[in-house]
């Protein structure tokens, strides 16, 4: 199993320091739907957007794509880590993820500016949040 000590060494080699990645559970579920036109959907209504060829991803909570009648196919838990992380750290991602691969765990992390932040099954959020938090 992956450890928090392996992930905080990984990180104290690879960039000098240490950090706690402090994973925050939010409540509620979480969507990430394609749509066509998005100027339908209000900005507020949606955690996220990106434009792709095929359509603009969307990122919202799930009962706002159901009010909207959007479709979506992967159900998520948002875990933030609650520490600031750089944009230009190198591993971090990589290792947060592999240590849920591990386990069986498949995620969608978004970089924010301060945050990264994972997406993970609803059903897996428990186990996941128990991988990020044991040392």
């Amino acid at each position: 199993s992956f450890k928090l000590q392996e992930i905080n060494q990984f990180i104290t080699i690879h960039t000098m320091s240490p950090i706690s990645i402090s994973p925050i559970l939010h409540p509620g579920e979480y969507v990430f739907c394609s749509i066509v036109d998005p100027r339908n959907i209000p900005k507020s209504s949606f955690l996220m957007s990106f434009e792709e060829p095929e359509g603009t991803t969307l990122l919202l909570k799930k009962e706002v794509a159901d009010q909207y009648h959007l479709t979506y196919s992967f159900v998520a838990s948002w875990i933030m880590i609650a520490e600031h992380t750089t944009l230009d750290a190198v591993g971090i991602t990589a290792t947060i993820s592999t240590a849920l691969a591990r386990e069986g765990i498949g995620c969608n992390v978004i970089a924010a500016f301060y945050h990264d932040h994972i997406f993970v099954q609803s059903e897996d959020a428990i186990k996941a949040m128990a991988i990020l938090t044991t040392c």
